[in-house]
């Protein structure tokens, strides 16, 4: 999955970015590097769904979808 940030300069130096395609997921870094491992674990938890957390009935199904 590819999704595209916008990445700013901060006023107070360093960086931080936002993913447009999933409101709210923004993160900061000192350093561009810092800043795109920051947003992946940003992104990365938007995206997690806990599973015990969710009903799943006997005629339900589950799957994984690699977009």
């Amino acid at each position: 999955m590819k999704v595209k940030m916008i990445i700013h300069e901060a006023e107070e130096g360093g960086y931080w970015a936002e993913v447009p395609a999933l409101p709210g997921v923004m993160s900061q870094g000192e350093t561009i590097p810092e800043l795109i491992s920051n947003i992946y674990e940003a992104v990365e938890g938007a995206l997690s769904v806990e599973l015990e957390t969710i009903e799943i009935g006997a005629h339900d199904q589950w799957m994984e979808l690699a977009v």
